[in-house]
């Protein structure tokens, strides 16, 4: 039988080796992420239709772009919210925790700011953004280091 752990024996076989047992705060916390990220995930969709269909005539090509670039960073770190809810499941919370934490802040700091920015054009929104993308860079590094220790 597959499982996102891997190969895993029938139910009815007697494991031969003691399987460590996850927290319910863990499963909480794995099921947090997936449902955080799907809904991120349809946010950004949403963002990038909303410009193809609703922000087209109205920004300019400029503005159109940095809207595009913000949603699209905004559906990428929403995977990775996923991959932090694979993670939580299986190497447990602490460093994937922290990741989820830091690519929900890098969507709100750095697609945001550009969101608004192309809205309002209010150019010191700019400044902002390289916190966002800091906070994206630290949570795939907290994920590679939550991989590697396992």
């Amino acid at each position: 039988m597959l499982s996102l752990r891997g190969p895993r024996a029938p139910l009815t076989e007697e494991p031969a080796v003691a399987v460590e047992r996850r927290t319910a705060n863990d499963r909480t916390m794995e099921q947090t992420w997936f449902a955080v990220g799907a809904l991120l995930l349809a946010l950004g969709v949403v963002a990038g239709a909303f410009a193809a269909h609703g922000l087209k005539q109205r920004l300019s090509a400029d503005d159109l772009d940095i809207w595009q670039t913000a949603a699209r960073y905004h559906v990428y770190h929403g995977l990775g919210l996923l991959a932090v809810a694979y993670a939580a499941h299986r190497w447990g919370g602490g460093l994937s925790t922290a990741a989820g934490w830091l690519f929900c802040a890098g969507i709100v700091l750095f697609s945001g700011s550009l969101y608004l920015l192309s809205l309002s054009g209010m150019k010191w929104l700019g400044a902002v953004a390289p916190l966002g993308g800091l906070a994206f860079i630290s949570g795939w590094v907290c994920l590679a280091i939550t991989a590697v220790r396992g």
